[in-house]
This record gives structure tokens, C-alpha cells and sequence, in this order.
């Protein structure tokens, strides 16, 4: 996406800078003052997902939002880092040159699993929304990865997307989230999916995508971990959060019953509510703290 062009319009575009940290150049929005905390789209996504939540949030801390690698108008500078813990590095490497140390990472979906990855390196408290921490079963397993891979580098396919997709694609496609978005929300994805470079990033994400090493390591987590789940969360299902929070030394889950994968889409002011009440119940703040890879 192109800043210059595609700008108008989009949400606390007044609060975006471009920060180039290399590899890429990214796309950051900040708002707020106070302890910092950093908000983490899932995959297709961008700042635009966080557009009635940060305010919320901003009125006690300060938010820091990024489109990922590839994503909304964040260029990619190298095209073999989307893999979770490079992203996990980079995304480090853009927070330190911000100079922001966050209280805690707020992720929703792949966010939350880059959220978890970040955690490992450095200690720090995470929120996840509706985490994506499993893989596709059954013949997806293989098969949707694969897709990916053949996708990503087919120039001619990212295109052949984002011409095929309409709006009203684009509503049936969240409405398959078991999540229902304002007009609003639905034209935002819609601009993003109808871009062939948001669409490139997003298959590159899923092509070098794998939580198998995650998963591994979830009992290294020493920081308090909280997983929100959407009761009608139809892309992960609402027991996974409580499964893979039972792995965590400090792991916690709740559920919230009538929302769907977009659930802070749908609901912000309750989901920062509950944002707001684990930060306040987290140990007294401190650095995040650097552990051996």
C-alpha cells in the first residue's frame, strides 16, 4: 500500500510515522502517555484492526501499533524474514530504535503467537486475542502451507487476489470469522485485500509460518500470560486458549461469549477493559528481560 495514495481516510493516520529499522520500513502509529503497550495485528491485518481499541487504551498508556512485515504500508526490506522468530527479532529491533519498553504485548491471532515468541527472548507480559497456537489438522496441515509457498512466489498471484476480491467477498470472508464489523471495518479490509502487495506480504507471512517451535517452548514462558478467547470464534477454536494456557507457568484464559476472531473489533471498549484490568494486576513493571535464545 502506498501511503501517498491510500492514506485518506484511514484510521489515526495524524498519529503514523515510517521508521526505516532495517530490514524494513515500517509503518508505527502511536498514541498515549504512560506505561508503554504494544498492539500486534494478525495476519491480513493492520493498524486499521486496532482503530476503536487503541484509543481506549490510550487514555492510561501509551500504544504503539505497527503494521507487520509486508503488511498495510510497512515495506518489506528482506523477503525470507516473515517467519516467526525473525519477525519476532525484528519487531524487537523496531521497539528498542522507539526507545518503547512494553509493559506488556497485546497480540491477536498470529499477533498473540508473536507476541508468546517475543516473550521468550525477553521476558514480558502478553495478551492474546483469540491466539492462533495451532496448526491447520487433517489434510490443511499440509495442504494450506503448501498453497502458500506455491502463491508467495507466483508473481502474477497477489494480483489475480486482490483484483478477484470485492467488498462484498470481503464481508463474507470475516462474517466466516464469527465476527460482524461495521461498514467501516469491512471497507478497511477490503482496501487492504484489494492491494496485491498486502496480499504478497500475507502469503509470505503464512508461507514461512510454522508454531511448532513455539509450542515447544510455551513452558519457557516465565511472564504472566492471559488468553481471551471469542465464544464464536470460528477461525481458532475458543479451546485452544484454555489448552495452551494450562502449558504456561503463569497462564490464564477467559472466554467471551457472542464475539467472533475479531472480537476487539467488535467489542473494544470490553476487551480493554480487560486489557486494562491484567495490566493492573501484573507485578510491579519492570524492563523486560533478556533471556538466551
Amino acid at each position: 500500500m502506498d501511503w501517498r495514495r491510500d492514506s485518506a481516510g484511514w484510521p489515526h493516520a495524524q498519529r503514523s510515522t515510517f521508521e526505516r529499522v532495517r530490514p524494513h520500513l515500517w509503518h508505527v502509529q502511536q498514541m498515549g502517555h504512560g506505561p508503554d503497550l504494544v498492539l500486534l495485528h494478525g495476519a491480513g491485518g493492520a493498524t486499521h484492526s486496532w482503530r476503536g481499541l487503541m484509543p481506549c487504551l490510550a487514555e492510561q498508556f501509551r500504544v504503539t501499533a505497527m503494521d507487520l512485515p509486508g503488511h498495510g504500508f510497512t515495506r518489506r526490506g528482506a523477503m525470507q524474514r516473515s517467519s516467526l522468530p525473525l519477525m519476532a527479532e525484528d519487531t524487537w529491533r523496531l521497539l528498542d530504535h522507539l526507545d518503547c519498553t512494553p509493559t506488556a504485548l497485546i497480540g491477536h491471532s498470529a499477533g498473540g503467537a508473536l507476541a508468546l515468541q517475543m516473550s521468550i527472548t525477553r521476558s514480558t507480559p502478553v495478551f492474546g486475542i483469540n491466539t492462533a497456537l495451532e496448526d491447520f489438522s487433517g489434510v490443511a496441515g499440509w495442504l494450506f502451507p503448501m498453497m502458500a509457498r506455491f502463491l508467495a512466489i507466483n508473481p502474477l498471484t497477489s494480483s489475480a487476489i486482490s483484483r478477484m476480491l470485492r467488498t462484498s467477498d470481503v464481508n463474507g470472508l470475516l462474517k466466516g470469522t464469527g465476527s460482524t464489523l461495521d461498514a467501516e471495518g469491512v471497507a478497511l479490509y477490503a482496501r487492504c485485500l484489494s492491494n496485491a502487495d498486502h496480499i504478497e506480504g500475507t502469503l509470505a507471512m503464512m508461507s514461512q509460518w510454522s508454531l511448532r517451535g513455539l509450542r515447544g517452548r510455551l513452558d519457557q514462558i516465565t511472564a504472566p500470560v492471559h488468553l481471551l478467547a471469542g465464544s464464536a470464534d470460528r477461525t481458532v477454536a475458543p479451546a485452544t486458549s484454555e489448552r495452551m494456557a494450562a502449558r504456561m507457568a503463569h497462564g490464564t484464559h477467559e472466554t467471551l461469549t457472542g464475539l467472533g476472531h475479531l472480537a476487539h473489533e467488535e467489542a473494544p471498549e470490553e476487551v480493554a477493559a480487560r486489557i486494562i484490568a491484567f495490566v493492573q494486576h501484573l507485578p510491579e513493571a519492570s524492563a523486560p528481560v533478556q533471556l538466551r535464545p
